[in-house]
């Protein structure tokens, strides 16, 4: 019997040794900056002529790691290697693939602070998001390892009894799969998918995105060392528009799982369907894509909870989160006060590298998210009041200062498209009803949050507000392992709940054997 699942505590910096392990993991993690990576396929380390550099975005001159570029010939090679290993690595025990995951689960634990302070240099983020998550990739390791036990247990799906017969219903794995996670949870993610891939006993690609190649490979070394065997998991870096399209479209590939953009998800949706010759099964599309996430403060709200709410949903980790909140949408009675003490709550903010632990908003993460941000933000000045931002912060990396546009009509382009940067949009409403109809009115449905202290409207509320993942009184980011299982309605995505008791499920298929025994 496993221990029952709980999860991971966060780290505490100011405690002496948390601090200086960080410090220390920082260093460390600056020396080995311009290390060349390879690919691995079947277990063999491959290293390309032609590279890709993996930037620190709080300086882009300094190379946190170069990367071998996989080919279309590499795709073919790492299928080949996937399909091969799938033969044994499916017949493995479950509870044996469990122990893989709970040994994953204590190699991210020792190397903690090395993956922190990779996430810090290679992505932005500061000391308390990277920690949230590693911690996030303990708590996946943990959460599927007991799931699969569950799953894989032949007492877990009890059948109607038929006399004369015995009758079994099994779970059994697909086969080939790609994981293709994103760069803005480059740990949990990465992990969290990869990891329910392969403890079903399905055999994986990770194709890591080229914005955050480097902490993909930490979670490819745990789970070679946690006893992933050579070619249950391969790793493959290259760019999207070749290497990830050649994954998706291969005929011998089952299942490919995805949590990115939802242009890129519909793509993978749309190749993922096709039937190529050779291929003997409809391919399954795991997809989370984002949202365009609302925080609704009611006229009877605490507004000093509202305004820490939305303020920490909207500017945690430079608004790069597809749970981030960029719509709040405020009661008229509290407008006014509300965006005040929001401005100079976020004014309030420090910015910089995150390396230094008094910076709470580090850069976005590429030159292009920042063209794109920045681009938004004069729209969003057309379209809105600007209270605070609106540009550049100081700097030679891709820092933003965190900006809100109040007056904003429900319609507007930045509060209807998916920003991923520092960027608030404020709109007014004038009853509950309002604020139903304009939170519900976009293509998206991932989280949001509603805030107030009557129980009747509260309980409307969450009858009708349409999202994935709703929270009462409380910001709409931070879901937990187990607790808030996590996935979208619409173009959001598949609803996929990553992190809760039905996600293996969508990694395995169910067999039914019935035996006549007189």
């Amino acid at each position: 019997m496993l221990p029952e699942f709980h999860s991971a505590p966060m780290l505490d910096f100011a405690r002496p040794d948390a601090e200086a392990g960080m410090r220390q993991a920082l260093e460390q993690a600056r020396s080995k900056f311009g290390t060349t990576y390879p690919l691995v396929i079947g277990g063999k380390r491959i290293t390309t002529k032609e590279t890709f550099q993996s930037k620190n975005p709080a300086n882009p001159s300094e190379c946190v790691g170069n990367f071998s570029k996989a080919t279309v010939e590499h795709v073919n090679d790492a299928v080949a290697a996937a399909e091969k290993a799938f033969q044994s690595w499916s017949r493995i025990p479950p509870e044996e693939r469990a122990d893989v995951l709970l040994r994953a689960a204590g190699l991210l634990r020792k190397r903690r602070h090395e993956i922190n302070a990779t996430m810090v240099f290679e992505v932005g983020k500061n000391w308390l998001e990277a920690d949230g998550d590693t911690a996030e990739a303990i708590d996946f390791c943990e959460f599927y390892a007991h799931e699969m036990m569950r799953w894989g247990s032949p007492t877990a799906h009890p059948l109607v009894p038929n006399p004369g017969e015995s009758n079994d219903l099994l779970y059994i794995p697909l086969g080939v799969g790609v994981v293709i996670p994103p760069w803005n949870f480059p740990c949990a993610i990465a992990m969290g998918m990869t990891a329910a891939a392969v403890v079903t006993g399905n055999s994986a690609i990770l194709k890591p995105s080229s914005d955050s190649p480097l902490t993909a490979w930490k979670i490819f070394e745990v789970l070679e060392e946690a006893g992933v065997p050579a070619g249950a998991l391969n790793f493959l870096p290259g760019p999207g528009g070749t290497i990830g399209d050649a994954l998706v479209e291969h005929p011998r590939v089952r299942f490919v799982a995805f949590t990115g953009s939802m242009e890129v998800g519909i793509g993978i949706n749309e190749r993922a369907a096709k039937v190529p010759k050779g291929q003997i099964w409809l391919k399954r599309a795991i997809l989370e894509m984002g949202g365009k996430d609302f925080m609704i403060l009611d006229e009877d709200a605490d507004l000093e909870a509202g305004v820490a709410g939305v303020h920490a949903a909207a500017f945690g980790f430079q608004g790069q989160k597809c749970s981030a909140c960029s719509r709040a949408i405020v009661h008229e009675k509290l407008y006014d006060e509300f965006v005040e003490k929001l401005r100079v709550r976020t004014q309030a903010m420090s910015i910089g590298p995150t390396e230094k632990p008094e910076n709470d908003l580090g850069p976005v993460v590429s030159a292009s998210a920042e063209k794109k941000i920045l681009e938004y933000i004069e729209i969003g000045k057309g379209e809105g009041r600007l209270i605070t931002g609106g540009g550049k912060h100081s700097g030679p990396g891709y820092f933003l200062k965190p900006t809100i546009i109040a007056d904003v009509k429900p319609n507007a382009r930045i509060a209807q498209e998916e920003i991923f940067g520092p960027v608030l949009a404020v709109i007014k409403a004038r009853s509950f009803e309002e604020e139903i109809e304009i939170a519900n009115a976009t293509i998206y449905g991932l989280t949001g949050s509603y805030y107030s202290r009557d129980r009747a409207r509260v309980a409307e509320a969450k009858r009708r507000l349409h999202v994935g993942n709703l929270y009462i009184n409380r910001k709409c980011t931070g879901a937990l392992v187990g607790i808030h299982p996590f996935g979208g309605f619409n173009m959001s995505g598949t609803d996929s709940k990553a992190g809760g008791r039905d996600y293996l499920g969508l990694f395995l298929q169910a067999k039914s054997i019935a035996e006549y025994v007189g």
